[in-house]
């Protein structure tokens, strides 16, 4: 199945976002793959997106704007059964809700898998959608995360904003 790939320019950075057939296999923030600094400007927006694609830019759209909570499109990644245990959990932890590294290693019935969760959760290609912005640090610190602690400090907060009426978490 062929992939496609498109661009989308949120308000915390071009997101790359990828497709195969119906279903959304990536959505990766481009200025922070693996410390490569890239030119936004040489990136043509909207290039060529699939319709599935532009299903992810729509939602994606409605929840920066704080109309949406919940996406509704198909995705999927590749990973070990591990993996997807903890992406599936991460899709169960509510909009504008935190929990710790901890609790969602408890979750998946396993306390001594933090370290592995973890990893995991640094694994997750379907930024936003994949929640993995939600996990912080027992201590209530914000600690690990692939698109820079910025966007999950952003993310974190436009949420609680939308949710709580809350105008800074952290």
């Amino acid at each position: 199945m062929e992939t496609c790939t498109s661009y989308y320019q949120s308000p915390i950075g071009i997101l790359e976002i990828r497709s195969e057939g119906d279903t959304i296999t990536a959505i990766l923030f481009v200025n922070s793959w693996k410390g490569t600094k890239l030119d936004e400007a040489a990136i043509q927006l909207n290039q060529s997106a699939s319709p599935a694609i532009k299903i992810c830019m729509e939602q994606l759209g409605e929840y920066f704007s704080g109309e949406r909570k919940v996406f509704s499109l198909a995705f999927s990644q590749t990973g070990t059964d591990f993996q997807q245990t903890v992406w599936k959990e991460l899709c169960n932890i509510s909009y504008g809700r935190t929990i710790s590294y901890l609790e969602l290693s408890k979750r998946i019935g396993n306390t001594k898998a933090i370290r592995a969760v973890g990893t995991a959760n640094g694994n997750n290609s379907i930024s936003i959608v994949v929640p993995c912005h939600r996990v912080i640090g027992s201590n209530g610190d914000l600690i690990g995360y692939g698109g820079d602690l910025w966007r999950k400090k952003w993310l974190l907060a436009h949420e609680a904003k939308f949710e709580n009426g809350v105008q800074q978490l952290f």
